[in-house]
C-alpha cells in the first residue's frame, strides 16, 4: 500500500497553528493593556476573563490528544460501551456547581490545595500538592507523546525532532502570557479540534452513504454495545463502570483539580463560573460523542480489511491518522487541519498543566518557604522560571515514555492512583467536619499506596499475559488480492479475562480505581480521627464546609475562627484597599467613589 505523507499545504496549516499560538503569548506579554507581571494577572487573569474563552479552555484541557486518538480506537477495537461515559459528565457538572465550587469561590484561593491548609494543616496541603505534581508529571509526557507518534506517522518526521519544537512553542506562550494566553490559545485550539474532527467524520460518513449505513455495518460487526448490565466489577467496561465508576473518576479530574478551580476563579462571579461549567459539559458531550462516532466510521470503512491484521499499522492508536491519510489525504490541507486539531488538544492539555503546576509550586511550596513577603515583580519572575523548568522536564520525560510501552497502556489507571486520594481528602474536608489533620494525612497516604499497588500490579499482570482483554472480531475478507495476510486472525478467539489465578484486585476495572481510592481514604481518615481526638463540628467554620450539609450541622460555636488568611492574602487585600482609596481620591471631583465588589470577599 502506498504511504501518503503531508504535502506543503498541510505543513503550512500546522505551522500557522503554532505561529498563532506563539503570537497570542507575545500579545499578552507585551501589547495587552494589563501586563502579566502580578500573580493575580499571571495565574488568575485578573479575575476578568469571559465565560466563552474559559469554557473553551476547559474543554480543550480535558480533551487531550489521547482522547482524540484513543476514543476512536476504543470504538473500533472493543465496541461502544465506553461511549456511555458522557452520561456521567452531566451529573459531575451539577455536583461541581452545587457542592464544590461555592466553597472554593467563597475562599478565593489561588491554589486548590490552600483549602487543605485552611481545613486541616500545612502537612496535608503539602501532601495534596505533591500528589498533584506527580500526577501531572506522569500525565503531560503521555499527552504529548501520543499525538507526536501520530504526527510522525503522517509526515515521516522523527518524533525526536517534532516533540521539542512543539513543546518549546507551548512553553513559550505559557511562560510569557500566563493564564490569559493559555485560555485564548486553548480557544483557538478548541475551534481547530472541533473543525478537524467534524470535517473528517462528515467526509467519511458521506463516502459510506450516510449515518444509517455506518450504523448498520457496525451492528453487523458487533460494535454496538451500550447496555452491558453485568455487575461484575472485573469486566473492563460495563454500563455500571462507565457511568457510575467514571462519575468518581471524572469528579476527581474536575472538581478538585487545580486547572478547573483556577479557571473558574478567574471569572468575576460564582453565577458566571457555574454557567461556564454547564457550557463545558455540553462541549465535552459533543466532542466525546464525535470522537466515538469517528471510531464507528473508521470501522465501517475498514470492516472487511482490518489494517492491524494486514500490517498497515502496528497499534490501534494509529487507526485515526491512517484513516485520515488514506481516505482524505487527497483533499488539500485537510490532513494538516486534522493533525493541527490533534496537536492542539495536546498543547492545550500541556499548557494548562504547566500553568496550574506553576500555581501550585509557587503558592504551596515556594511562597511558604519565604519568611518575608515576595514582591509581585519577583513572584512573576519566579513563576516564569518555574514554567520553563517543569516544561523542560516534561519534554525530557517524553523521550523516557517512548521506551516504556506499558506506561502508555497504563495512562488512565495511573491517573487513578492520585485521583482517588485527592478526591477523598477534599470530600472529607467538605462533608465530614469531625475528620482531623492526622486522619486526613493518614487516609491520603494509605489510599495512594493501595491504588498504586493495584494499578502497577495490574499492568504487571497484563504484561505477563495473565489478563487479556478480548477485542471485537475483525475481517480481512475484502482486502485486495495482492495484500499479504497473516496465516490466522485469532483476535476473536481470546477469552475476555483469565479469572482462574489472578488476584481479584488486579482484575478490577480501571474505572473503579478512583472510587476505591476515595473510599479507602475516607474510611482510614475516619478511623484514625476517631482514635486521635476528632474535631468538634461546631468549631469548624462553615466557610470550609459545602453548603449542602449546613442544615444538618450543629450551631457554629461563637469562638470558631474564620479561616486564617495567608501572608499572600494579606498583601493582596492591602493592595486592593490601596487601589480602592486611589480610585476614590480620583473620583472626588468627578463623582462619588464606586464600591469595589471584590471587598465583599473578606
Amino acid at each position: 500500500m502506498t504511504v501518503i505523507y503531508f504535502d506543503w499545504l498541510d505543513y503550512l496549516v500546522f505551522g500557522a497553528m503554532l505561529l498563532f499560538s506563539a503570537l497570542i503569548g507575545v500579545y499578552f506579554a507585551f501589547f495587552a493593556s494589563k501586563k502579566q507581571n502580578t500573580t493575580a494577572e499571571y495565574l488568575m487573569g485578573g479575575k476578568t476573563m469571559g465565560m466563552f474563552p474559559i469554557s473553551m479552555s476547559l474543554i480543550a484541557s480535558y480533551i487531550s490528544g489521547i482522547s482524540l486518538l484513543g476514543l476512536p480506537a476504543e470504538m473500533y477495537t472493543y465496541g461502544t460501551q465506553l461511549w456511555t461515559i458522557v452520561l456521567s459528565e452531566w451529573a459531575v457538572s451539577l455536583t461541581i456547581a452545587v457542592v464544590y465550587l461555592p466553597v472554593f469561590y467563597n475562599l478565593q484561593i489561588t491554589s486548590t490545595y490552600e483549602y487543605l491548609r485552611l481545613r486541616f494543616s500545612q502537612n496535608v496541603r503539602l501532601l495534596g500538592s505533591i500528589i498533584f505534581i506527580i500526577k501531572m508529571l506522569l500525565y503531560i509526557p503521555i499527552v504529548i507523546y501520543v499525538p507526536a507518534l501520530a504526527f510522525s506517522q503522517v509526515t515521516g518526521i522523527n518524533l525526536h525532532m517534532i516533540t521539542p519544537i512543539v513543546c518549546i512553542v507551548c512553553i513559550f506562550y505559557t511562560t510569557l502570557g500566563g493564564l490569559k494566553a493559555v485560555v485564548w490559545t486553548d480557544t483557538l485550539q478548541t475551534v481547530l479540534m472541533y473543525f478537524g474532527v467534524v470535517f473528517v467524520l462528515a467526509y467519511g460518513t458521506w463516502r459510506l452513504g450516510g449515518v444509517s449505513n455506518v450504523w448498520e455495518i457496525n451492528k453487523r460487526g458487533e460494535r454496538l454495545d451500550f447496555l452491558n448490565m453485568d455487575l461484575d466489577p472485573t469486566i473492563r467496561h460495563t454500563f455500571w463502570s462507565t457511568v457510575f465508576g467514571n462519575y468518581f473518576s471524572w469528579l476527581a479530574s474536575c472538581s478538585v483539580n487545580q486547572a478547573m478551580v483556577q479557571r473558574c476563579l478567574a471569572l468575576s462571579s460564582l453565577k458566571r463560573a457555574r454557567i461556564t461549567i454547564y457550557i463545558m459539559a455540553v462541549g465535552l458531550f459533543i466532542i466525546v460523542s464525535l470522537c466515538c462516532y469517528t471510531g464507528l466510521v473508521i470501522y465501517a470503512t475498514f470492516a472487511t480489511c482490518d489494517p492491524l491484521s494486514t500490517g498497515a499499522i502496528r497499534k490501534s492508536d494509529q487507526l485515526l491518522p491512517y484513516f485520515v491519510m488514506t481516505i482524505t489525504g487527497s483533499i488539500p490541507a485537510l490532513p494538516g487541519i486534522f493533525m493541527s486539531g490533534v496537536f492542539s488538544a495536546a498543547l492545550s492539555s500541556m499548557s494548562t498543566g504547566l500553568n496550574s503546576m506553576c500555581g501550585v509550586i509557587f503558592e504551596d511550596l515556594i511562597r511558604p518557604a519565604y519568611n518575608k513577603p515576595i514582591s509581585e515583580r519577583t513572584a512573576s519572575f519566579i513563576m516564569k522560571i518555574t514554567v520553563v523548568i517543569i516544561g523542560a522536564t516534561c519534554v525530557a520525560l517524553v523521550f523516557l515514555v517512548e521506551h516504556m510501552g506499558a506506561l502508555i497502556q497504563a495512562g488512565k489507571s495511573l491517573a487513578g492512583i492520585t485521583a482517588g486520594s485527592l478526591l477523598g481528602l477534599f470530600s472529607m474536608g467538605l462533608f465530614l467536619p469531625w475528620i482531623n489533620a492526622t486522619g486526613a494525612l493518614t487516609g491520603g497516604v494509605a489510599s495512594t499506596l493501595l491504588v498504586g499497588w493495584i494499578s502497577l500490579g495490574t499492568q504487571a499482570a497484563m504484561i505477563r499475559g495473565e489478563i487479556v482483554v478480548a477485542p471485537k472480531p475483525v475481517s480481512v475478507s475484502g482486502c485486495p488480492v495482492n495484500t499479504t495476510l497473516p496465516t490466522t486472525v485469532a483476535s476473536h478467539l481470546t477469552v475476555e479475562f483469565d479469572r482462574s489465578g489472578t488476584f481479584f484486585l488486579y482484575r478490577l476495572s480501571y474505572l473503579y480505581y478512583t472510587l476505591v481510592g476515595m473510599i479507602v481514604c475516607i474510611i482510614v481518615g475516619s478511623v484514625v480521627s476517631y482514635f486521635t481526638q476528632p474535631n468538634d463540628p461546631a468549631m469548624v467554620h462553615r466557610d470550609l464546609l459545602t453548603p449542602v450539609i449546613h442544615r444538618w450541622l450543629p450551631e457554629q460555636h461563637p469562638h470558631c475562627r474564620r479561616p486564617r488568611l495567608t501572608q499572600h492574602d494579606i498583601e493582596l487585600h492591602a493592595r486592593e484597599l490601596e487601589q480602592l482609596r486611589a480610585h476614590a481620591t480620583y473620583n472626588k471631583t468627578g463623582g462619588p467613589p464606586e464600591a469595589d465588589p471584590r471587598n465583599n470577599n473578606y
